[in-house]
C-alpha cells in the first residue's frame, strides 16, 4: 500500500503541487480573510438553529432582486462543519475551501481526459492562483459552491451522453439541484443539461428515476411555496414578465452585449482584474478557438469536448448578456470552471505548434499578473473578529438587562452581530419594526 502511494505520488507530483498551492492561497489566515457580513451572519444563524433546535429548513437565502427564496440544500451542505467547528463560522468557510481544492482537482481531471494533461496543468494552475476564484473559496456563502457542482453537473452529463453510463444522470440531477439552489443563474445550465440529455437517448427508467431524485432535492421550496400561496413562483413569474428593467426578453437585444461581457469575464476570472491583458487575451482566445475550429473542419473532425464547452459558455453569454443590471463576479460562480478549462485547451493547441513559445509566453504572463494581485498580499479584513468582538462588547454593557439591537447603515449588516450574541445566550429582544410600541 505505501510503495501504490509513493507510486502515484511520484507519478502526479505535479497535481499535488498545484493542489498544495491552491490548498495554501484558499486557507492562509482563513479566520482573518473570510468574509463574515449580513449574509454569512443569517446563514450561520438558520443552520445553528437547525442544529440546536431541530428547526427544519424549507427555503434557503433570499435573492438580491425580485425577492424570490433559493432551496435550502446549502443549509443543510455546510451544516456538519458548523457543527464539527463549535458552532465557529470558521467551519463552513473552511469546507468552502476544501470543496474549492477539489473544484481545482476535477478541473484537472476534466482537462486531462478532455484535452490531455498539458492542456489540465494549464487550466488548473490558473484556476489555483486566479485572485477572484480564491476570494469566492475561502467564505461561506451559497453562490460559492456553485464552481464545483455546475463542472460535476457538465461531467456528469458528458458520462451519459458520451459513455452512455446512463446512472450517472442521477449525479446529473443532484449537482444541478446544488447549483439551482445556490444562484438562479444556474438556470443558464439548464439548457446545456438539456440539450445533452436530449441526443443521449436515455432510457426512460433512468430519466424516471432521475427526475424523482431531482423533485425530492427541490421538494422543500415546493412544500413551502404551497404553504405560503405559490409566493416564489409568482415572484419568479413577475421577475421575467413585469421587470423589463431588470431581464431583457427579446435575444437579439443581447448581441451587443455578448463581447463586451466576455472581455470582463476574462479580465476577473483570467487575468487578476488587469483590463488591459483582460482586452489581449479575450481576442487571442477568440482567434486560437477559429483557428483550431478551422484546422478540425478541414480534416472533418470535431471536438467533442470542446462542443460541450462551447455550448456551455455560448447560453452563459447570452443570458448574461440579457441581464440589465449590474454584474457581479460571483455571478458567474457556473462557467468558473469552463474559462480555465478552454484556456488550458487554448493554450496547449498553441503550445503544440510553431508558436510554441508565445503559448509560454501567455501563460507567464497570466501567472504573474494573478499573482500580482493575489488576495493573500493585501491585509485581512478580520471582519469575524470584528463582529465577535463588537457583540462580546454589547453583552458586557448590558450589564445582564435585555436590550434591543439594532445597525444604523446602508446594507444588512446586523445578522453578522446577531449571531454571536445568540450563541452567547445574551438576553437580546427581537421586535417586531412593523409595530415600533
Amino acid at each position: 500500500m505505501k510503495k501504490r502511494i509513493i507510486s502515484w505520488l511520484k507519478n502526479n507530483w505535479i497535481l499535488v503541487l498545484i493542489l498544495l498551492v491552491g490548498a495554501f492561497l484558499r486557507l492562509y489566515k482563513i479566520n482573518e480573510f473570510m468574509t463574515f457580513l449580513g449574509d454569512e451572519g443569517r446563514d450561520v444563524i438558520v443552520v445553528r438553529n437547525l442544529l440546536v433546535k431541530a428547526d427544519p429548513i424549507l427555503i434557503g437565502p433570499g435573492t438580491s432582486i425580485g425577492s424570490m427564496y433559493l432551496g435550502p440544500l446549502y443549509y443543510y451542505f455546510i451544516a456538519p462543519f458548523l457543527f464539527l467547528f463549535n458552532f465557529s463560522p470558521v467551519g463552513p468557510a473552511v469546507e468552502i475551501a476544501f470543496l474549492g481544492v477539489i473544484t481545482i482537482f476535477l478541473i484537472y481531471k476534466v482537462s486531462k481526459e478532455w484535452f490531455g494533461e498539458t492542456a489540465s496543468i494549464f487550466s488548473s494552475i490558473l484556476y489555483a492562483i486566479s485572485p477572484v476564484v480564491i476570494i469566492y473559496s475561502r467564505s461561506s456563502w451559497n453562490p460559492n459552491i456553485m464552481p464545483f457542482f455546475a463542472l460535476f453537473s457538465i461531467y456528469s452529463i458528458w458520462k451519459v451522453w458520451k459513455e452512455k453510463k446512463y446512472n450517472w444522470l442521477i449525479v446529473t440531477v443532484i449537482s444541478y439541484a446544488f447549483v439551482l439552489q445556490s444562484h438562479y443563474l444556474g438556470l443558464l445550465l439548464a439548457p446545456v443539461l438539456f440539450i445533452f440529455w436530449l441526443i443521449s437517448k436515455v432510457p426512460v427508467k433512468y430519466t424516471l428515476i432521475a427526475g424523482s431524485v431531482f423533485l425530492f432535492l427541490m421538494s422543500p421550496l415546493f412544500i413551502f411555496d404551497i404553504r405560503h400561496d405559490w409566493m416564489n413562483t409568482k415572484a419568479f413569474y413577475k421577475f421575467l414578465t413585469v421587470r423589463q428593467e431588470t431581464v431583457s426578453i427579446k435575444p437579439w437585444k443581447a448581441i451587443p452585449n455578448v463581447y463586451p461581457i466576455f472581455v470582463d469575464i476574462n479580465t476577473s476570472l483570467l487575468t487578476g482584474k488587469n483590463l488591459l491583458v483582460g482586452k489581449i487575451i479575450t481576442p487571442l482566445i477568440i482567434l486560437s478557438l477559429a483557428w483550431f475550429i478551422a484546422v478540425r473542419k478541414r480534416i472533418k473532425q470535431f471536438n467533442k469536448p470542446l462542443l460541450v464547452l462551447i455550448i456551455w459558455l455560448g447560453f452563459a453569454l447570452l443570458g448574461l448578456a440579457l441581464y440589465k443590471q449590474h454584474i457581479y463576479d460571483h455571478y458567474f460562480g457556473f462557467i468558473f470552471p469552463a474559462l480555465f478549462i478552454l484556456l488550458g485547451f487554448i493554450l496547449q493547441f498553441v503550445y503544440k505548434t510553431k508558436f510554441k513559445i508565445l503559448a509560454i509566453l501567455i501563460f507567464l504572463i497570466l501567472v504573474f499578473v494573478n499573482l500580482k494581485n493575489s488576495p493573500i498580499l493585501f491585509s485581512p479584513n478580520r471582519q469575524l473578529q470584528r463582529s465577535e468582538n463588537v457583540s462580546k462588547d454589547i453583552i458586557n454593557k448590558s450589564l445582564g438587562e435585555a436590550f434591543n439591537f439594532a445597525v444604523v447603515a446602508e446594507r444588512n449588516y446586523e445578522d453578522g452581530y446577531q449571531y454571536f450574541l445568540e450563541k452567547e445566550n445574551s438576553k437580546m429582544v427581537e421586535i417586531d419594526p412593523q409595530i415600533p410600541e
